[in-house]
């Protein structure tokens, strides 16, 4: 069945102060890998700009067996799934030296780029246009619901800038992994990495807008939220274990 193959040198501009992959650089591979599998397909940036539609990413979920590290070569493969109804799933297995080092899937909207509204499949895809996807999955995983954190004292704050937005004229998805690990800070990610990953892109923030981040800790898991004023932008649910 059909997957996606493409080798990523870990360098670097892709690590953190300890030499582990950062989340941004993760997702920046993701996004170009479903990108140039998007090409193949047929529904690439080239096929449906002109008709004046996009695609954004609306969760992603990713679980890492073990860090991966400067020097380290990672092969990404991803294969696009049948959509369900406006949802879009694409998955990932990350390998490095033949050896499966994580998982990850991602559901994502088709969009109208005039109106921003969620656009149908029936908008660019013919009912045919399935037909022989890959039904494999790579990890089975379908608890997109992140618990709020409740709590009212930000930890962080983030004012939006020019070098944060995409083509859409919004933060690009990775800059908030970005973000995250601002709010985990240095101390807490010595000696650890993060294991588990959840996100949920609830609204897009713009220039100038001033994001304050919020952390809980909720037992093994850390439960991060981004509000503007009294509105949540994004959230995530992360692990981190030892190295």
């Amino acid at each position: 069945m059909y997957r996606h193959i493409k080798k990523y040198e870990i360098r670097y501009t892709d690590t953190d102060a300890y030499d582990i992959l950062k989340p941004s650089s993760l997702l920046s591979f993701q996004e170009e890998s479903a990108g140039f599998s998007a090409d193949e397909l047929g529904f690439g940036y080239k096929d449906i700009s002109p008709v004046n539609l996009g695609f954004i990413i609306v969760n992603n979920y990713i679980e890492l067996f073990r860090p991966i590290k400067l020097g380290d070569e990672l092969e990404l493969h991803t294969w696009p799934l049948r959509p369900r109804h406006f949802i879009f799933l694409r998955d990932y297995e990350f390998y490095s030296s033949g050896e499966k080092v994580g998982v990850a899937t991602t559901r994502w909207c088709m969009i109208d780029t005039k109106t921003f509204s969620v656009a149908p499949t029936a908008k660019f895809f013919a009912p045919d246009s399935f037909d022989g996807y890959n039904t494999e999955r790579s990890v089975e995983f379908n608890s997109w619901k992140i618990p709020s954190a409740d709590v009212d004292r930000p930890v962080y704050s983030k004012k939006i800038a020019y070098s944060d937005y995409d083509h859409y004229f919004h933060v690009n998805n990775t800059k908030y992994a970005d973000f995250l690990l601002d709010v985990l800070s240095a101390e807490g990610l010595k000696d650890r990495y993060i294991s588990k990953l959840q996100i949920t892109y609830v609204k897009q923030c713009k220039l100038g807008e001033t994001i304050d981040f919020f952390r809980k800790d909720d037992g093994d898991f850390i439960l991060v939220e981004g509000r503007v004023g009294d509105e949540i932008r994004v959230q995530f649910r992360v692990k981190t274990d030892a190295v």
